[in-house]
């Protein structure tokens, strides 16, 4: 059946989300309807606000500060040297949350099945060497940084998205390693307890 416009463009914007099906959006839609008209509109400022938000342009995270930096990367007790990469914005949360990791993050994104880097992440890439070359130099660490943590799920495409860019950067770096197989195989990081991640962390090789 025809669906009031509005109801469509709101099924058909939330269609578009991760995870989110036609049939699930439907159900979302017609659940913010019978909302409070008040608080249908909170919902729509609060998302209008999101365009207000930055991209650090150094790991590449969400931020609203003043500068171009992120709180993490504008904290100077972290560790320059130590590179944590990571696939998306909500591992870099988890990760966080830990409390272990006292070093910098790289948020690449999701690499493509083919194993070929878009053209944004091959940018993100670049970035990351500039700032490894210039931190290594000034930081009297030799021309490499001193090591790079591949943080990427225990699954057959996080091995394959490690191991593409573990050979574009390994040489870059002291010492490469991986997160602990305390992390479940076939698990994700994002939905991983603190306890966990703080394992995979001490016990990465």
């Amino acid at each position: 059946m025809k669906l009031p416009d509005p109801i469509k463009n709101v099924v058909d914007g939330l269609s578009r989300l991760p995870s989110i099906g036609p049939r699930q959006a439907i159900r979302l839609a017609f659940y913010l309807v019978n909302e409070n008209k008040e608080d249908i509109h909170d919902l729509a400022v609060s998302i209008n606000n999101l365009r207000t938000l930055k991209i650090c342009e150094r790991c590449f995270f969400i931020h609203q500060n003043k500068g171009n930096l992120c709180d993490i990367c504008a904290n100077p007790t972290r560790r320059q040297g130590v590179i944590m990469i990571i696939e998306k914005e909500t591992d870099l949360i988890s990760l966080e949350n830990t409390g272990k990791f006292t070093g910098r993050y790289c948020i690449v994104g999701p690499i493509p099945k083919t194993g070929l880097l878009e053209d944004w992440q091959k940018k993100r890439m670049q970035s990351l060497k500039d700032f490894i070359g210039k931190n290594a130099t000034e930081g009297g660490l030799g021309g490499k940084t001193d090591e790079i943590i591949f943080g990427f799920n225990p699954t057959a495409l996080g091995d394959l998205q490690a191991s593409i860019l573990m050979k574009e950067l390994a040489p870059l770096a002291k010492k490469t390693s991986r997160l602990g197989r305390g992390l479940p195989t076939g698990g994700e990081i994002e939905f991983a307890d603190d306890e966990t991640l703080g394992s995979a962390l001490d016990r990465r090789s």
